[in-house]
Order: C-alpha cells, then sequence, then structure tokens
C-alpha cells in the first residue's frame, strides 16, 4: 500500500510519468476490446461440457452423461442461405441478432436413441431460466424447500431426486433466450427474442438443431412446459409439425394458460368479460378450504370442489351475466352463496359486485391477521407489506423458495456439471440469469395458424394446439394442474381443453391430472411423486405412437 500511495505522488509532479500514465491508461482500453472479443465470439459459438452422474430413482440405479451448454439460435425470418446483399448500400435482409441459448441434457448411458424418449423441458415467465423444473421437479438431483411456508437461510440440502423422469425419458432443461447462461447479441437483439411469435420461433429452432446435433430426430419427443411454457408449447408443437416436418409423441402442460382472456389476474381492466371470476371462484374456495377460512369446513375437498364448479358454470354465471340488472334478491343471495364458498364477507363481496380479482382474493382472505396468501401457490402466506393496498405487493411463494432454488443451481452448476467458469468470458465468471426481466418488454403479438396477419393483445393459442392435434391425430395431451394456483386457475384449464378447436373424437387425446399443490405443484412432495408417475405412464403409452 505505501508503495503505491508514493508513486502516485511522484507521478503527480513529473511529466514523463505522466506521459506513462498515459500509455498505462491505454492499455486497459485494448485489454478491454480484446476481452469484449472474446466474449462476443465465446458467446456465438456453440459451448458444450461432458459430465457423468448416476442416481437411483424408484430403485432402478441410472447411470447418465450430463451434457451443459449454449446453442446459436437466429432471429425469426434468419436465412441460413443469405450471406447478405452485395451492395452495402442495400437493406440486409437477414437479422444479425442472434442467442446463445443455454441447456442442461442428462442422457441414461446404454440406451438406443431410437428407443429412448427425449423430453424437452422449460418454464415460462415469459423470460424465465428452467431453474425451477431443472432443481425442484425433473432433475436428477433436486432441492428440499419447506412445504408451504418460508425455507430457512442456507446452508440448502441438495439431494436425489427419486421421482426425476429420467428413468423413463432423456431430459434437456431450456432455459429461454436472455436467461441462464445464455445471452442475447447483435442488433435490437431484445426484439428479436422478446415476443410471443420470436420466443416460440427460437425453441422450435433450437429444438430442432439439438435433435441434430445429438442425433435424436428418432427419439420419441415430448414438450414439458410450465406456465408460459405452455403457452410456448402450443406454438413450438405446431411449429415443429407445420415447419420442421417433427411430429411429437406428446405434450405436457403444467399450470396451463393458452388464452389470456381468462386470466383473473387483470381482469378489472377488462369490464363485460366475466369469465375469469367463474373459471377462478373453484381454486379461490380450494384456498379457502385449505386455510379453514369457510364457514362450514367440507371434509372433502374434491367433492367440495365439484359442488363448486357446478355452482359458478350455473347460478355465478348467471348473477354475473345480469350486471346492473340483477335484483336485489340475487345480488343478496349470490353473495351469501360465495361466502359459504370463498369466505369473503358478504358486504365485501356486494361492495365488489360479485367480481373479486385473484389479488383482491389473495389480499382479502387472511387480511383481517395482516397475511396475503400467495399467487402462485395460496397455501403459502406472508405478512402483508402494506395492509391497506388492494393487492399483495409480493408472492409469499416466490420469497419463501427463490434463494433455495438460486443457490442450490449456481453451486450444483459450477461444482458439479462444471459449467459456468470458462476463462474466455468475462475473467471465467458468468453470472447465471434466473430471469431475462423481460416482461416489461415483451410484445404480445401473435400470429395463429392460417391468420393473415398478427393479432396484438392477449394471445390465444389454443388454435396452435388445436393445428398440431389436427395435423397429427396421435399426439397426446396431459395436463397437470394444482388446485392452490391463483395465477392460472385449475378450471382455467380444464375450461380451454374442453374448448380446443378440435373434432369431438380428438379431446379423447387429452388426460388431465390435478394435484393439492400449487403452480409449482412439485414444491409439495406427495404431488411430485404423483407426478412423476403420471408422467412416466404418459410417456410410456404414448412413445410408440
Amino acid at each position: 500500500m505505501r508503495s503505491r500511495i508514493l508513486t502516485r505522488s511522484f507521478l503527480s509532479v513529473s511529466l514523463l510519468a505522466a506521459t506513462c500514465l498515459t500509455a498505462h491508461a491505454e492499455a486497459p482500453v485494448s485489454d478491454n476490446v480484446k476481452q469484449a472479443e472474446t466474449a462476443s465470439q465465446f458467446l456465438t459459438t456453440p459451448q458444450k461440457v461432458v459430465s457423468d452422474g448416476a442416481v437411483t430413482i424408484r430403485g432402478q440405479h441410472i447411470p447418465y452423461q450430463a451434457v451443459t451448454g449454449t446453442l446459436i439460435v437466429h432471429a425469426q425470418g434468419w436465412d441460413d442461405s443469405d450471406t447478405g446483399p452485395s451492395d452495402p448500400k442495400a437493406e440486409k435482409k437477414n437479422p444479425d441478432a442472434v442467442a446463445s441459448i443455454f441447456y442442461v441434457a442428462y442422457f441414461k448411458k446404454g440406451a438406443h436413441p431410437d428407443n429412448r424418449p427425449i423430453t424437452f423441458v422449460y418454464n415460462g415467465g415469459p423470460g424465465s431460466s428452467s431453474v425451477w423444473m431443472h432443481m425442484g421437479a425433473f432433475g436428477p438431483h433436486r432441492i428440499v424447500t419447506a412445504d408451504d411456508s418460508n425455507t430457512a437461510a442456507a446452508p440448502y440440502k441438495l439431494i436425489d431426486n427419486n421421482d426425476s423422469p429420467l428413468d423413463a425419458t432423456d431430459l434437456v432443461f431450456i432455459d429461454a433466450p436472455g436467461t441462464g447462461f445464455g445471452r442475447l447479441v447483435g442488433k435490437d437483439k431484445e426484439k428479436a427474442f422478446y415476443g410471443t411469435d420470436p420466443d416460440a420461433a427460437a425453441f422450435t429452432d433450437f429444438i430442432a438443431q439439438f435433435l441434430t446435433r445429438f442425433g435424436r430426430y428418432n427419439s420419441p419427443k415430448y414438450l414439458f412446459g410450465e406456465s408460459y411454457g405452455t403457452t410456448r408449447s402450443a406454438i413450438v408443437a405446431n411449429q415443429l409439425a407445420s415447419e420442421k416436418g417433427i411430429d411429437l409423441n406428446g405434450v405436457m402442460l403444467l399450470s396451463q394458460i393458452l388464452d389470456y382472456d381468462n386470466s383473473i389476474d387483470n381482469v378489472k381492466s377488462n369490464p363485460s368479460v366475466d369469465q375469469p371470476y367463474v373459471l377462478a371462484l373453484p381454486s379461490f374456495a380450494a384456498t379457502a378450504w385449505y386455510h379453514h377460512k369457510l364457514p362450514a369446513q367440507p371434509k372433502d375437498l374434491k367433492t367440495f370442489l365439484s359442488e363448486v364448479e357446478h355452482f359458478a358454470l350455473t347460478d355465478y354465471t348467471s348473477a354475473l351475466q345480469d350486471g346492473t340488472a340483477i335484483s336485489d334478491e340475487k345480488l343478496e343471495q349470490t353473495a351469501q352463496k360465495l361466502h359459504q364458498y370463498t369466505g369473503l364477507p358478504v358486504e365485501y363481496l356486494k361492495k365488489a359486485d360479485l367480481r373479486v380479482s385473484g389479488g383482491e382474493f389473495a389480499k382479502t382472505l387472511l387480511g383481517d391477521d395482516g397475511m396475503d396468501t400467495g399467487r402462485l401457490d395460496s397455501r403459502f402466506s406472508g405478512p402483508a407489506i402494506d395492509p391497506l393496498a388492494q393487492t399483495p405487493d409480493y408472492d409469499p411463494q416466490f420469497a419463501a423458495m427463490q434463494s433455495a432454488y438460486v443457490s442450490a443451481f449456481n453451486d450444483y452448476v459450477r461444482n458439479t456439471l462444471h459449467y459456468g467458469t470458462n476463462p474466455a468470458f468475462n475473467d471465467g465468471y458468468e453470472e447465471y440469469k434466473v430471469s431475462a426481466h423481460s416482461i416489461g418488454k415483451w410484445a404480445f403479438v401473435h400470429k395463429q395458424p392460417g391468420a393473415g396477419r398478427p393479432a396484438k393483445g392477449a394471445p390465444n393459442v389454443l388454435p396452435d394446439l388445436a393445428s398440431a392435434m389436427k395435423q397429427n391425430p396421435s399426439l397426446k395431451i396431459m395436463l397437470n394442474q394444482g388446485y392452490y394456483d391463483l395465477g392460472t386457475p385449475f378450471f382455467e384449464g380444464i375450461y380451454e381443453m374442453q374448448h380446443l378447436p378440435i373434432p369431438h373424437k380428438l379431446a379423447s387425446n387429452i388426460e388431465i391430472h390435478q394435484y393439492e399443490s400449487g403452480h409449482m405443484v412439485y414444491a409439495h412432495a406427495p404431488a411430485l411423486t404423483e407426478l412423476h408417475d403420471n408422467v412416466v405412464n404418459f410417456i410410456n403409452k404414448t412413445q410408440h405412437g
């Protein structure tokens, strides 16, 4: 330290030293340029790190090879035969933006590719990495978290995952563009990938490229998407068939949202559309049942929910359709019934015109105790930041689990999979980005199959999934849902599956499973075990077409 102080003092009075200082200041600039060029080359070149591991699943010892790396996909509309215009002044048709998409793949050793299913797994967001599905549900090792309460700070516990479906299928966890160790590069890079259709195009290209690079074109193929990942899956399933000539054996959906007009989140901004209230009511009832807030607590949840579903589709729908023309007597009767099913005060329900959004319900149910319920998993609750607010300021489940997932994966990917420390990038440090924080930049513009032009606004991808099923009548669909999910209510998923524009006979290709859990059904250990069994059974009966 003393040497540095003396040197600085001397340099301040020496012209020669000032000249040296200038030269010294320029050197790092050159180094920075070289480092930037090295990083850019690293990001635009496919990477691959191979490691070995083993896990025991349901008594079966499974040795596997883990491949961790990136593949490069280009912006929607890119043509690999287009090298650009010969005239430098002419407009270049080939988009410059590229995305390095990060993935972790697990291949069972000794399995023949033609007989071994492969499943592409991802979360939603939009703009989320796959850390949740990877570390909590399907990876060969999973993080242990508290069931319906906050998980204490580190150290966290990573265990062998007895419920990984690696016993039935190889797994490829894909991080969305701009997340994980993937990066976006080039002009207008965010515009090129942050949107409903550009995102789906990137995933479609990634999957086709992966099948080629790893020789898996003849394997039984599946998609497994969660939340917005189900929106993505509907488009990708159709694009793989119509644009790449790739038929899937099955599409597995977790916490589905295919028509955003059914969302209970922003329903207040869309008056005259009452359907979201109808579809969310059973989830409100399940939540009130779980927290023992009902005036009369039913013994059996499923029997209770069947009753609520019938009321939602009949008397409740009728009352909402009456609007301001509803009679005082009908208003009172409906409010009283809603009170019995949700635990919310009658006067509150009447003041709300019988219409309560997801955020309002989460704020009100435990409001007298100064607590908010979770949105993703309403079994969770947490202290209200602002007790007087109309909706919660945070999601208790996300706050309870995020640190455990992020910490566990960062430790696992660097120390077990040996990725994220390549000196070619930023002196050997790569940040794992759990989220692209892209929702505010997201272009919710989607062109449905057969449409002349894209449509702005809340996407509806029911036609996309229907198109995939019509083109491939043997395609099977499995929907998985949690009763305590206020983000994508389970009754909404049932309704959407029943309103796919498909022939009646294709409806038999759909199976639906519910779990006593929330949006991330795997956060509840018994539900994860059920999910594994349902997934394995689905793959076993569909892998031969």
